[in-house]
């Protein structure tokens, strides 16, 4: 089993694991500075208890506000895929609309069209047959739409099979090796056989290569990613596609896709419009986005959406009656916030098609440009070039006397801010790392700029340690 997958927020398999002691002992105390404390206020706090008195707002403010200070800057995270700045009229779009809870369609009816209007739009740009007899839902991020897709899928396959009267006791999804670690979830959570199609230096994506190894009578269906979390790569979904075709004249076997655009979705159809990925092509029969990536906006929002009412079974649709309304749901959590589709939307309607397609490139031209100043360096070889999503990936050319990793060039970027992680690939290329950027919204030329002249001075540091080391330096116990 594939045990080096990412998560959605791009953050390799390194320093995820969170241990409260490392954060201090749990009896531990937060010390206030007394220039914040007031008369009579505390100024020691438990870190991992209720205190037992209250404080003003002002100063628990300030305490929150000084250990959020410390996080990173998220301008220089080339790690996440996620969005992290908007503009100020989305920011006081979101404080009108923080209250709002997503699952109240009947408090919040307004919010419900919206929410019904943007799925609408992405089934529109997704190129569905009738826009209007999709359907679809927003979720509180793309791993959720995800599992929604894989749930359809897998009830679609039941169906079929309890009509035929076959068993429907071991289901199975193929995908790639590379693939996002909610797939992974989703298969674990809901009994559904992972089928791991492994890349490799031929091919580096699922393709179709070698697929009818994988599928069978109890395949639900196939998934095929538009920009791969470790190096930002579409895969072919025609191409994929029409090796289904074949096992289908072969077999009869008819196993639909699933596209996981958590990223291309809200790229491709702005900068490659003639790549054919969404609901022109057949067996698509659903697409998850993330809202929160290059759609755009803050986390966490998703997005599903089905190319019609018949590829959403029925039976999955909950009629909820709450707080004095009947209302359909299609969603794994309950209680959510409303303010980010309404986020959605003002950003497809402040920026149009053109406006994406404006942003969408200006991000691509800027990965292009730094993937080709990092394949101009001696000391690295491309996984590919940022030209599916603006995303990219690099390995370090083999060389006997380097005496450094890529994981030391990230701890040095790290030093000037730079978030860029470094990390084993899947299954069967384990033994290869590479380093990875992702460019968003926001990471100017002028900031590419910098980060490669912080890049070039990280590489000629750590390229000198490959000289003989000071005596004095390997007495003193110095170790690379």
């Amino acid at each position: 089993m594939n045990t080096h997958h990412h998560s959605r927020a791009g953050r390799g398999t390194h320093g995820n694991r969170w241990n409260p002691k490392a954060d201090g002992d749990l009896l531990g105390s937060v010390e206030i500075n007394p220039v914040f404390a007031r008369p009579e206020e505390a100024t020691s706090f438990p870190k991992f208890r209720f205190p037992t008195s209250q404080i003003l707002p002002e100063t628990a403010y300030q305490i929150v506000h000084d250990e959020a200070m410390l996080d990173g800057n998220a301008r220089l995270n080339l790690a996440t895929f996620v969005g992290t700045w908007m503009d100020d009229y989305a920011n006081r779009l979101y404080m009108e609309a923080a209250d709002k809870n997503m699952i109240d369609k009947d408090e919040y009816p307004k919010t419900a069209q919206i929410e019904a209007r943007c799925w609408t739009m992405l089934a529109d740009l997704w190129h569905a047959d009738d826009p209007g007899k999709a359907i679809g839902t927003s979720t509180i991020g793309s791993s959720e739409a995800a599992m929604l897709g894989g749930l359809a899928l897998k009830r679609r396959w039941q169906h079929s099979r309890s009509a035929a009267g076959l068993s429907t006791d071991h289901p199975n999804l193929v995908m790639s090796s590379a693939v996002q670690v909610c797939w992974e979830k989703f298969c674990n959570y809901f009994d559904v056989e992972p089928r791991y199609v492994p890349i490799s230096e031929e091919h580096k994506v699922l393709d179709g290569h070698d697929l009818a190894r994988y599928v069978d009578e109890n395949t639900i269906g196939v998934v095929a990613i538009l920009g791969v979390t470790y190096t930002g790569m579409y895969e072919p979904v025609a191409q994929i596609s029409h090796a289904l075709d074949a096992i289908e004249a072969s077999t009869g076997l008819d196993v639909k896709i699933h596209v996981d655009g958590a990223s291309g979705a809200m790229i491709a159809p702005f900068i490659q419009p003639n790549l054919e990925w969404d609901f022109r092509v057949p067996r698509v029969v659903s697409i998850n986005t993330s809202g929160h990536k290059y759609g755009l906006v803050y986390p966490g929002l998703g997005w599903a959406v089905w190319r019609s009412v018949e590829d959403l079974p029925r039976d999955l649709v909950f009629n909820v009656s709450y707080l004095g309304g009947e209302m359909p749901t299609f969603a794994l959590n309950f209680s959510r916030p409303g303010a980010q589709v309404l986020l959605q939307y003002y950003m497809f309607l402040r920026l149009g098609f053109d406006g994406y397609r404006r942003v969408q490139e200006d991000a691509h031209n800027v990965a292009l440009f730094l993937s080709s100043h990092i394949a101009d360096m001696d000391d690295f070889t491309l996984w590919n070039n940022g030209s599916d999503i603006p995303v990219f990936a690099w390995m370090l050319t083999p060389r006997a006397d380097r005496a450094w990793s890529l994981y030391d060039l990230q701890d040095r970027l790290r030093m000037k801010g730079w978030l860029v992680p470094a990390y084993p690939m899947p299954a069967n290329l384990q033994d290869i790392t590479v380093q990875r950027i992702v460019v968003r919204n926001g990471f100017s030329h002028d900031l590419a700029d910098s980060f490669l002249e912080d890049m070039h001075d990280a590489v000629d540091y750590l390229n000198s340690l490959t000289a003989p080391m000071p005596s004095e330096s390997r007495a003193s116990g110095f170790h690379h």
